[in-house]
């Protein structure tokens, strides 16, 4: 199983608004919509299949309003369905169907059978005006104008929703820094549009709803190839229940995933619950528009409107360095970042330029260094979340960070509410450096919010006696250390209450 973590361009010149509120909206969209589709969905497709085979088998029953234009359709959009239906051999679908087919001719049964017909188009009206599917899915037979919008928003479950969102953050925010806050919105929506038809030419015919916004994000994936071809993207692979990683250039990964896409769309069509042609539609639109926007000079006209609301672009070796990297002369904006930094030793933005040159470079040991460089510099300016991305960065590399700096943000951590995570880092830094000044306060970190945030005086005593039993000199800290201890044990022993006798 082959999953993508990461690409070399993922830290932009700006906050990826755009991206982020499309993630956001997908999912306040599931979270209003995910339960009723699920108590919809099964009923609604069990008057629809009840419909069908009564129809099919009794042609002389009277069908009423949707549920007439429902048979319709299939009759005339998907004949083979049709014919199957009429099969008087056909296996039986379910009890109501082995009941129906039980009914003899005599007038009371045709009745009964009339009667059933109308109750099933009667609950089918129903359930057709409040479903979400059915209002806003895309269905290749009958698509509507605002079905090729919402369809893009709707999603089946949380592991459709979790796969869509995380290609999107990896093949958005890159795009999104590189075109602006108007074309890249605009060309995400009409890349969902035309994967959608695209499936609907596939499929015509299909009454089966197509939700998700994978043909959206199909689309920027094939304008990520186009615009992005060299970048390497760092692929995990789970072999055998082992994790591996690997990277690999966008020009042939990308079009790898296409190839598997048209060979899985031709042997399986729609099956599976996996609209692989829109999948399709949208790499190859999104490709050809990326060219487009590319040509037409809007994407020039974006970055001057970009670098004049930006202000490190205004530095020009930085400018100089972004050119650069653009054309992959990476030795030569390495050389002009390393010169601006000397003037400018707390220029956030240019460690974070050398870092993407240190990781096209694969040069992961001066890679670390910067993410360190910048993770201090934010540590400084008080930027927690900052520093917690980048410090996963720095994990996500492998790298082991100093323990002075890592003192430094887990005293960060502890002034946030997720009080849990301060004390695990604290206790892999004192497990990191056992010999070090910094696992000794780690050490006692660890004991103070067990005792005082944690309510866990056992698991406190444990680490104020493990600091007093380290090798390290520790004199200075000796009252604190037996502070904790004796705390710990207070808390430990059994409380007692007295009783005064009532006569």
């Amino acid at each position: 199983m082959l999953i993508p973590l990461r690409h070399e361009n993922m830290q932009g010149r700006r906050w990826p608004v755009i991206t982020i509120g499309l993630i956001a909206l997908n999912v306040l969209i599931f979270l209003g919509t995910h339960w009723q589709m699920d108590r919809e969905g099964p009923e609604l497709s069990e008057v629809k299949v009840h419909i069908l085979l009564l129809a099919a088998m009794r042609p002389e029953l009277k069908i009423e309003g949707g549920a007439q234009e429902f048979v319709t359709d299939v009759q005339t959009k998907n004949p083979s369905l049709w014919k199957e239906a009429q099969n008087p051999n056909r296996q039986i679908h379910d009890a109501w169907d082995a009941r129906m087919r039980m009914m003899d001719d005599e007038v009371p049964r045709e009745e009964a059978r009339q009667k059933e017909m109308d109750s099933l188009s009667a609950r089918y009206e129903e359930l057709e005006s409040t479903a979400i599917v059915s209002k806003y899915a895309f269905i290749p037979a009958h698509p509507t104008g605002m079905s090729y919008l919402t369809a893009n928003f709707l999603h089946g479950g949380w592991l459709h929703l979790i796969g869509n969102m995380w290609f999107l953050w990896l093949a958005g925010g890159i795009l999104e820094d590189t075109w602006g806050r108007m074309i890249y919105p605009a060309f995400y929506l009409i890349a969902g549009v035309l994967a959608l038809q695209v499936h609907a030419l596939v499929n015509a015919g299909s009454l089966t709803p197509t939700i998700g916004a994978s043909g959206a994000i199909a689309g920027l994936m094939g304008a990520f190839l186009v615009r992005f071809p060299t970048t390497k993207i760092e692929m995990g692979w789970i072999l055998f229940f082992r994790f591996y990683r690997f990277k690999a250039a966008a020009y042939w990964l990308l079009p790898l995933w296409l190839l598997l896409e048209v060979m899985y769309g031709s042997v399986q069509g729609n099956m599976g619950g996996v609209a692989h042609w829109a999948h399709i539609g949208g790499f190859v639109f999104g490709g050809l528009i990326a060219l487009g926007v590319r040509a037409s000079g809007l994407e020039q006209i974006a970055e001057k409107g970009i670098q004049e609301k930006i202000s490190w672009v205004s530095h020009p070796l930085l400018a100089e360095a972004d050119e650069q990297i653009e054309k992959g002369q990476l030795d030569a904006a390495e050389s002009n970042l390393k010169k601006l930094l000397q003037e400018k030793p707390d220029s956030v933005d240019a460690y974070r330029m050398l870092q993407n040159v240190y990781w096209r470079k694969n040069d992961i040991p001066a890679y670390r260094d910067a993410l360190e460089k910048i993770m201090a510099l934010e540590l400084k300016a008080n930027d927690h979340a900052g520093a917690c991305l980048t410090y996963q960065d720095f994990k996500n590399s492998g790298g082991k960070l100093s323990a002075p700096l890592w003192l430094d943000l887990c005293r960060q951590l502890e002034t946030q509410p997720d009080v849990d995570r301060a004390a695990n880092e604290y206790l892999e830094l004192a497990q990191t450096y056992p010999t070090e000044k910094q696992g000794l306060l780690a050490q006692m970190a660890v004991g103070r919010i067990y005792l005082k945030r944690l309510n866990r005086p056992a698991d406190a005593l444990k680490f104020y006696e493990a600091a007093q039993a380290s090798p390290i000199p520790h004199l200075d800290w000796q009252a604190t250390i037996d502070r904790g201890i004796a705390e710990a044990k207070k808390a430990l022993q059994p409380q007692t209450t007295s009783v005064t006798p009532v006569s």
